[in-house]
């Protein structure tokens, strides 16, 4: 598949984005961010970006609170394309994506979720697992499909749920694998050793 071209979309800090970039600077994953885009205009993570000089920009999104869509849609599609911009990193960005991008960038579109998928989708899945008395949490990094947080899984990532644990402290033991769990996909796609069949993500052996 050979390097990849990355487009980032975030809402909030930007930690992910960070394990994104770290293992591109320690030589583990074979990627470049080209641009970072957020729709909220004083999110952290576009300190984050403009710290390690990548290009960034606010993306404003109105009228819409919690999608990506119509005018904004064809700026974004049109900011990652001038880019050159090969596939979409979601990290953290609190909007449902369209298919106007997903088909701009067929199965190159990737996000991560704080929860083992299919089980909690949606907002706040560490206090949903908590609440629902789960033994075993996670998180979940999968292609984007036309749903929410159903398309097909990459990478999974169990994490624990201890006795005296709160929403805060299993959501950062979760954060903790998701800093793994993101670029280990990432390496997996530059190289070339991802296949969708159906809902099925394959990998192949190395070499």
């Amino acid at each position: 598949m050979g390097k990849l071209k990355l487009g980032v979309l975030g809402s909030g800090a930007g930690s992910n984005m960070q394990s994104i970039t770290d293992a591109i600077g320690k030589g583990d994953l074979d990627a470049e961010i080209r641009l970072v885009l957020s729709d909220v205009p004083d999110a952290k993570i576009l300190d984050r970006a403009r710290r390690h000089g990548i290009p960034c920009q606010y993306l404003d999104c109105a009228p819409w609170k919690t999608k990506l869509e119509g005018e904004a849609e064809d700026r974004c599609i049109r900011l990652l394309k001038d880019a050159g911009c090969d596939t979409v990193v979601l990290a953290g960005f609190m909007r449902i994506v369209k298919p106007k991008l997903l088909a701009a960038f067929p199965m190159r579109v990737l996000n991560i979720h704080p929860a083992l998928l299919p089980a909690f989708p949606g907002v706040h899945s560490w206090t949903q697992a908590l609440d629902y008395g789960c033994k075993v949490a996670g998180v979940t990094v999968h292609f984007v499909d036309a749903g929410t947080d159903s398309g097909p899984i990459i990478v999974q990532k169990c994490v624990p749920v201890l006795e005296d644990d709160t929403p805060e402290t299993l959501h950062a033991r979760i954060q903790e694998q998701e800093h793994l769990a993101f670029p280990e996909a990432l390496r997996l796609l530059a190289a070339g050793r991802l296949s969708v069949e159906g809902r099925r993500v394959y990998i192949s052996k190395e070499g």
